[in-house]
């Protein structure tokens, strides 16, 4: 059986090891991942995409305030929204994975926290690959019916966190702090973003289940047009 294609986002200068955590928790779930990045471009057929985690989101994009003292990437932000634009139409599954789940919230007219420790002082820093911080999920959401469970425990490496929504865009889990961790879009089968990383748990059943829906989601779609091996990163 054909495997989908599944897009995911990346910085130029993301790490091997952190690419690899997202090629094998695509390929375990079926799927073929392509790498996008600002220097490969983004005009390949794709089933699905993964908008990843990395950098800020510029803050010019959301109104925000500009800070000095945070990485941005501007190339990404460009290609980032360029991939929505052309993929949202076409109601393929989107999944956004921290940073992905915001700017996928701010294409859709939502704004960003710039920074929550500064905004809110009774939040203290973690930031950890681990599943330490718990998150409450909306029952009936399709975020909960993907899940299958009520709450659950993920990793947290933000600072950035999503403030006002953006259009038909509801909120369907936060963690204990009240901030927003899970989002999805009423107008769309299957677009959804996460704030924490699932591509890191990768013994965890709930957060591969989620990946998976993707890919069978994506699967489910009429093949596009044959993808050449420089296409891939293997």
């Amino acid at each position: 059986m054909r495997r989908p294609r599944i897009g995911i986002t990346t910085s130029d200068h993301k790490s091997r090891l952190a690419w690899w955590c997202d090629w094998l928790a695509v390929w375990r779930a079926g799927g073929l991942p392509v790498r996008l990045s600002p220097s490969r471009g983004s005009d390949v057929p794709l089933d699905g995409l993964i908008v990843g985690g990395g950098d800020d989101i510029g803050a010019q994009l959301y109104g925000g305030e500009m800070q000095l003292d945070v990485r941005v990437d501007p190339q990404r932000d460009t290609l980032e929204l360029a991939l929505l634009e052309r993929v949202l139409p076409t109601d393929r599954p989107v999944l956004g994975i921290c940073r992905g789940a915001q700017i996928i919230n701010v294409f859709l007219g939502g704004s960003l926290i710039t920074d929550i420790h500064a905004t809110f002082e009774h939040i203290r820093p973690r930031r950890t690959v681990l599943p330490r911080k718990t998150v409450q999920v909306t029952p009936g959401s399709r975020l909960h019916q993907l899940l299958g469970v009520d709450s659950c425990h993920v990793n947290s490496l933000h600072h950035q966190a999503i403030d006002r929504t953006g259009h038909n865009v509801r909120v369907v889990a936060r963690d204990r702090d009240d901030l927003v961790q899970g989002i999805e879009s009423t107008d769309h089968d299957f677009v959804i973003g996460v704030q924490w990383h699932p591509e890191f748990l990768i013994f965890n059943r709930p957060q591969q289940r989620l990946i998976r829906a993707l890919v069978e989601r994506a699967a489910a779609r009429e093949a596009p047009r044959p993808l050449s091996r420089s296409d891939e990163l293997l």
